[in-house]
């Protein structure tokens, strides 16, 4: 089971897959869409918890590695895995496709026609479930760490021939406003824009993610020690993509910061001074680093550069 994987319950719910492995037998993810009437229908935080609260809360679970409360699917409820790469495998076999559809054939095919490997990469979010509509964006997760960056480094190019083209305004603030971060608008999009791991194909905003597939979750445990802001030097961002991304800091403390929310993935580089609201954790082997993304919204929390 990995991270970005959906999977299906009998009750018609469907949870995307947050961390991967398992813990104690039990996928650790979140509640994303309910079925009614044989179509899916995308549910919020709020909507999410309650739900599991007043009708399934066997799915709700406090993960003692995480020190959080989660959703969670015991292995043997899980009546339907979705996975990207077969999904995106079978769209490129399709003949009838509908207008996202097409659009992401199309992007796959000029990522192939640049050397990009399509056996690494998948298609998540909702079309990997068949539930997109017309407005909805493209999620491509890569993962093979070169094919990622090498990707990356293409819609550099391919932007700069303007074959690909950097979120318009509206694209921009769109994307804002989804994220409810705790950065400014102009923070966020000076942030985002040189990232390179989104950009418009056809008009449609489309994304690039990176997950490691052999990952499974670490034998150490956390334990929350309460808020703290700082600002640090990074002094290594190779995993700065990864999920959960992580930076590690030039700090007397704080060895590193781990970020399970999109948002801040990518949002520094080496030798960067940043500043960093979170939440500090103690692992079971002494060390400290700070979570961004401790809850789904990550209210407070955040990830800026202070001097590039």
């Amino acid at each position: 089971m990995l991270s970005k994987d959906f999977i299906e319950t009998a009750e018609g719910l469907m949870f995307a897959v947050v961390l991967s492995g398992y813990e104690q037998g039990k996928s650790l993810c979140f509640l994303r869409y309910i079925k009614e009437d044989a179509r899916w229908l995308k549910v919020d935080t709020d909507q999410a918890n309650n739900l599991l609260k007043q009708q399934y809360p066997d799915y709700l679970y406090y993960s003692a590695v995480l020190d959080a409360h989660i959703h969670a699917v015991d292995i043997n409820s899980i009546t339907k895995h979705h996975q990207p790469r077969g999904r995106l495998q079978t769209l490129l076999q399709t003949e009838s496709l509908d207008a996202i559809e097409t659009d992401l054939v199309y992007l796959a095919n000029l990522l192939k026609e640049h050397h990009v490997d399509l056996k690494h990469v998948g298609v998540t979010g909702s079309v990997l479930i068949g539930a997109q509509q017309n407005s909805s964006d493209l999620d491509l997760v890569f993962y093979d760490r070169a094919t990622f960056q090498h990707c990356r480094n293409l819609l550099r190019q391919l932007i700069t021939e303007n074959t690909l083209q950097h979120l318009d305004e509206q694209a921009w603030q769109d994307s804002y406003d989804r994220r409810s971060c705790d950065l400014n608008y102009a923070e966020y999009v000076w942030h985002e824009r040189r990232k390179y791991n989104k950009a418009l194909v056809k008009g449609r905003k489309f994304d690039l993610s990176f997950i490691i597939e052999s990952q499974e979750p670490g034998a150490n445990t956390y334990q929350k020690c309460g808020r703290i802001t700082l600002q640090a030097i990074v002094v290594d961002d190779t995993y700065a993509f990864d999920y959960p991304a992580e930076f590690k800091l030039d700090h007397e403390e704080i060895t590193h910061v781990v970020c399970f929310t999109a948002t801040y993935t990518g949002q520094a580089i080496k030798g960067e001074l940043i500043e960093i609201a979170g939440q500090v954790e103690q692992a079971s082997d002494g060390l400290k680093r700070i979570v961004v993304g401790s809850s789904r919204e990550a209210l407070g929390e955040y990830i800026k550069v202070i001097h590039a």
